[in-house]
């Protein structure tokens, strides 16, 4: 069992989820808040998207995650900043051609999604391992992208978080390891329980954490019902954690919940269990993060 836990909580995520929810943070101030809220809970971690503050939906505006990313590093509460880098990759065939993308499709070139990393120097940012099937559209993340991607991220010095939706993205990340894209201890993240992914159970982690390599670092995350029985099973096989409003809404059956709630039960779960939360100071150190909450020169 892992006794010292970093855990990870994604606050605001791309999905349509601000209609179901009103605790969903939308605007950068209210991301930023609910960032600092999380790690006053005990996150170690804040992973951020950035949202469209007039329409709720999935944005890619530099200028979002730059007031995002300064307001937390100018707070007194210290967390660690993860920015997403899978951007645009979402397909939907148009029903007319297709060939062609329909409504809802968003795709980025390798370069558009590494762009608020390279400008905002997080000290983690996410890497998509592959392409799969994401409920009705496909997330698209092609092998030469990847391979472009993790050469602009290994240049920026910002540590990739390995997210892995199935095995074959696990596989994908170890290559990508074994040609020298990602230096040093890799750090994997087991996305699990989205459709049509890996499933969210005790036998997928046990596999997964089998299949990468032993200098590794790893977390693993349920969506839905199933995040707070992966926050223990994760730590219980010897990983980390994520919760956070991307990943579920609820606390518990019938209750909407906030980041800071998520927060707290996990943290909950985490010490009922004999294990603790690692600080954002001692878990830079551990994961060998480079210049925490430096700015772009």
């Amino acid at each position: 069992m892992n006794k010292n836990v970093i855990l990870s909580c994604a606050v605001t995520g791309a999905g349509e989820t601000t209609e179901k929810s009103s605790h969903v943070p939308i605007s950068p101030k209210e991301i930023a808040d609910s960032a600092i809220k999380a790690a006053k809970a005990g996150a170690t971690i804040a992973h951020i998207h950035v949202r469209d503050p007039k329409t709720g939906k999935l944005s890619h505006d530099i200028s979002l995650f730059q007031e995002v990313v300064e307001r937390i590093r100018e707070a007194d509460t210290d967390v660690i900043i993860n920015i997403t880098a899978g951007g645009g990759g979402d397909w939907v065939p148009s029903d007319e051609d297709p060939t062609k993308g329909g409504e809802g499709t968003d795709i980025q070139t390798p370069e558009e999604r590494h762009e608020p990393v390279g400008l905002l120097l997080p000290e983690i940012c996410t890497l998509d391992c592959g392409s799969v099937n994401f409920g009705d559209q496909i997330y698209i993340s092609p092998g030469p992208w990847l391979r472009r991607q993790a050469q602009l991220i290994k240049e920026s010095g910002v540590k990739p978080e390995l997210e892995c939706f199935d095995t074959g993205h696990i596989r994908f990340a170890n290559q990508l390891v074994q040609e020298g894209l990602v230096e040093g201890s890799p750090l994997y993240q087991f996305c699990l329980g989205i459709p049509w992914g890996a499933d969210a159970d005790a036998e997928t982690i046990a596999y997964m954490k089998t299949r990468i390599p032993e200098n590794a670092n790893w977390a693993a995350f349920g969506i839905g019902r199933m995040q707070m029985p992966m926050v223990a099973e994760s730590v219980l096989q010897g990983g980390n954690a994520r919760v956070g409003l991307e990943d579920n809404l609820y606390l518990k059956k019938g209750q909407l919940a906030t980041n800071e709630q998520l927060v707290d039960k996990a943290v909950g779960i985490i010490q009922s269990l004999g294990a603790d939360i690692m600080s954002p100071a001692d878990a830079r150190e551990f994961l060998n993060l480079q210049n925490p909450n430096r700015k772009a020169e």
